[in-house]
């Protein structure tokens, strides 16, 4: 008789947010006349840019004719995209990265859930606290952790790395050995970015411990101060220590194409063994590449006319992050976030509990957000809103959260 995965049974409730997806449906359903406006889901809402359409077109034209069809992509992907990574992404900002260390895929979130699978079962990993699900999740189910603990919210033989208003939102050097440390800068949820000292802090810590970091740089095109670095291969000696992710999803709305990337480098070896020549053979095994017509659309945003329009849907949804940060402290709340990052991080008023503020903004508002402690116990207390709304809708539930 077949056994099931018991890991999967250790795992709490449903993801985030199906849960808040499952609310909203039950009051939508209970008022529907009422107009709710979504700032929770960090999902884009501008349409794809005409240099990246433009490029779709062209592939889809060519995948129509005999001579330009494309079938199965290469392993790492398209040199021409990864070409276009490599030295825009990279070498622009003087990160030594070569073209056969960087491995396309369909996007961050599934390349950080995968990641773990080079890794020993008994790896002890570190998260920070409050924490993008996936990390965490796609541990427990991989056996990674222990069970869960109800009255501490968290999972046992986990490193949690508490990131709270007195360390800035931002994860202290832990007391306790890490092998795997899921590090993203800037972060969600909480919209606070590592400077590039404290991330140096980081890379010599795993060099002297031999841990691997996990560095998340999904939202990196949203980093405005100079301190902040875009790479952790901007810090010395991480070349040794990490492997970084991208995403094409929050910076060109990708979301609904599906484009990423992984970088590991060659450097980057644990008991002999080259971290870049496992993932290569996983990928291989595992994936048979990301679409064609999508990786063409990839290059398109590195293209002189795709960078400038990508600026401009960053400054969109940057502006939605301003109205929102300036709007909740004009109204007396404490806000963080939104200056690197289009999510902003707020106390709850009055110590409502973070579902206890979902739920009463539902209802008297009409606006939802994502409960803090959805992302861990250290969020409990806190709620994100993000910035991928329209100026119109962004403005409007400002007002309507001010109005409460």
């Amino acid at each position: 008789m077949v056994r099931i995965n018991s890991d999967y049974g250790k795992l709490q409730g449903s993801y985030l947010f199906s849960t808040i997806a499952k609310k909203v449906g039950q009051y939508s359903e209970e008022q529907p006349d009422r107009k709710i406006i979504r700032l929770g889901i960090g999902d884009v809402t501008r349409p794809l840019t005409p240099a990246v359409i433009k490029a779709l077109h062209e592939a889809v034209d060519e995948m129509g004719e005999e001579k330009t069809f494309r079938g199965y992509a290469p392993d790492l992907g398209y040199d021409f995209l990864r070409k276009a990574i490599c030295d825009n992404d990279y070498r622009s900002r003087g990160c030594d990265i070569g073209q056969d260390e960087i491995f396309v895929s369909d996007g961050a979130k599934p390349d950080s859930g995968n990641i773990q699978e080079i890794f020993a079962k008994d790896d002890r990993i570190g998260v920070c606290d409050p924490v993008y699900p996936v990390y965490i999740d796609s541990n427990v189910m991989a056996g990674r952790t222990g069970d869960y603990d109800i009255k501490s919210g968290r999972y046992a033989g986990v490193v949690y790395l508490d990131c709270t208003k007195e360390n800035g939102f931002c994860p202290d050097l832990p007391e306790e050995d890490c092998d795997i440390i899921y590090l993203c800068s800037p972060n969600n949820p909480t919209g606070t970015a590592l400077t590039k000292d404290r991330l140096q802090d980081w890379v010599d810590y795993a060099n002297k411990k031999g841990s691997v970091i996990i560095f998340d740089a999904a939202y990196e095109a949203y980093i405005s101060d100079e301190d902040v670095p875009h790479s952790i291969y901007e810090c010395e000696g991480a070349r040794e220590c990490a492997i970084e992710l991208h995403s094409f999803s929050k910076n060109a709305g990708f979301t609904g194409l599906r484009l990423g990337y992984a970088t590991v480098p060659k450097d980057l070896k644990r008991e002999g063994v080259s971290l870049n020549t496992l993932w290569a053979r996983r990928h291989a095994t595992k994936y048979n590449g990301a679409p064609y017509i999508v990786q063409r659309a990839g290059e398109a945003v590195y293209s002189y006319e795709g960078r400038k329009e990508i600026r401009g849907l960053v400054d969109y949804y940057m502006e939605n992050a301003r109205v929102i940060r300036s709007g909740l402290e004009k109204a007396g709340y404490e806000a963080y976030g939104g200056v690197n990052s289009p999510y902003i991080w707020m106390k709850t008023p009055e110590g409502m509990s973070s579902w206890d503020f979902f739920d009463y903004l539902l209802r008297e508002a009409n606006v939802v957000g994502t409960p803090g402690v959805g992302f861990g116990s250290c969020g409990e207390g806190y709620f994100r809103l993000t910035a991928f709304g329209s100026h119109e809708n962004t403005r409007e539930a400002v007002d309507r959260i001010c109005r409460l």
